[in-house]
């Protein structure tokens, strides 16, 4: 009998009394060319206890496989190749033998985009980073790291992400939102305890900040006067407080007192204020809890604004919602709109961020577009003329990734590579 491994007989192999295979979970990228795999244990472990498990991801082009092994769930599966997209399974091996081979992981794409973190825009407060409070009409650099993932800003202040997982604050401290246990401004990043699991997803309101864990699990902190951290009360919360109990959140994004995300099974959420109509739900209502924004499973990524948004579809389409007063939809007018309107015809767009009410958004090529409100020179053209429809930036396809949400600055930024 052979061992599926390798396809050699092991030594004290026993069919017999391997465990039984795996669960396979989701698969989900990490911060460089790695992802993580979650997975179930067996309920029957065979004839002995379980010493291992095997994870082996596979280019779903190429067939060329990564392997990994762990002690227990998720496993990491580093070194892939940039832009290749691979699925995963899992085996769990005891003294007598692996088990079958798992179900197969959802698709996952690796991509490298650490790199030098570049702002623009109004800088009251120290809101770019730069050590200044020096507006800037064009992108400049902040600091000379280049190992930056993402980047969320709210009312002058920002927060952003490392590719350790560890999580920085910089700008206005209104309310404590910088998370430093004081109201003190700071011009330059500090860092926000200790923890490095904030590998996943990050979102930054007027003054409220929301994130995504690498286990899945949604966390919140700061203003909650709308209900805009999701907890179902609207209390605020001076440290990070998780939001339900479930591990399934995949990305979220926040406007000026709401919030939206996405769960991993392709489903979109919001809650907070819903004055203008921005949750989607074809109402003025505001709600305190998650709740689910129709019944597609197709969204893959969103961002919010003030009271708009802009999410993207699984085929690689754009779409906006809510005020559109100064063009900051892209759809080439300036009306607001109750229910989600795609921008244009492209399927290319990969990423979108939003400050207070523009857009930058980039695409598969890597060139990157702005749109709307462009007073204080947030569109990166090098002037403050305001856009209704979607315009390059320069002419470079160079950009790894947009700042992860910008809802209530005034400012932009973006990774270059």
């Amino acid at each position: 009998i052979s061992d599926h491994i390798g396809g050699f007989i092991r030594p004290g192999f026993n069919p017999l009394l391997v465990p039984n295979a795996p669960t396979i979970g989701t698969a989900s990228a990490g911060g460089g060319l790695d992802l993580s795999i979650a997975f179930t244990a067996p309920s029957d472990v065979g004839g002995g206890a379980i010493t291992s498990y095997e994870a082996v991801a596979t280019d779903t082009v190429s067939g060329v496989v990564f392997i990994a092994s762990g002690s227990s769930t998720p496993i990491s599966i580093t070194g892939l190749t940039d832009g290749q997209s691979y699925t995963t399974t899992v085996t769990a091996i005891n003294a007598y033998g692996p088990s079958g081979i798992s179900g197969t992981s959802n698709s996952i794409q690796a991509q490298d985009i650490a790199g030098a973190l570049w702002a623009w825009g109004a800088n009251s407060n120290g809101a770019l980073g730069d050590g200044t409070t020096t507006g800037r009409s064009s992108p400049v650099q902040i600091g000379t790291l280049t190992n930056w993932i993402k980047r969320a800003a709210g009312y002058y202040w920002n927060i952003s992400a490392k590719i350790d997982g560890t999580l920085w604050a910089a700008g206005g401290n209104y309310s404590g939102v910088l998370g430093q246990g004081n109201t003190t401004n700071y011009s330059s990043p500090v860092q926000i305890g200790t923890l490095t699991d904030w590998t996943a997803e990050i979102g930054a309101g007027r003054v409220h900040f929301m994130g995504v864990k690498s286990d899945g699990s949604l966390w919140a902190i700061g203003n909650n006067s709308q209900g805009q951290l999701g907890d179902g009360s609207t209390t605020a919360r001076s440290s990070p407080i998780q939001v339900g109990a479930l591990t399934n959140w995949s990305k979220v994004a926040c406007g000026e007192s709401h919030t939206f995300a996405i769960k991993t099974d392709g489903t979109l959420w919001s809650w907070g204020k819903n004055g203008k109509g921005q949750l989607g739900k074809g109402n003025t209502t505001n709600t305190s809890s998650t709740v689910q924004i129709g019944s597609l499973t197709t969204w893959s990524k969103v961002q919010g604004g003030a009271k708009s948004q802009h999410m993207i579809k699984t085929d690689g389409t754009l779409w906006g919602v809510g005020n559109g007063y100064v063009g900051q939809l892209g759809d080439g007018t300036t009306v607001s709109r109750s229910s989600p309107v795609q921008i244009g015809a492209l399927t290319t767009w990969a990423d979108v961020s939003r400050n207070r009410n523009s857009v930058t958004a980039r695409t598969t090529s890597k060139t990157l577009f702005s749109w709307g409100d462009g007073g204080t020179g947030e569109l990166g053209h090098n002037n403050t003329t305001s856009l209704s429809s979607p315009v390059q930036i320069g002419a470079l396809g160079t950009w790894k990734v947009t700042a992860t949400d910008t809802s209530e600055s005034q400012s932009s930024s973006a990774i270059k590579s």
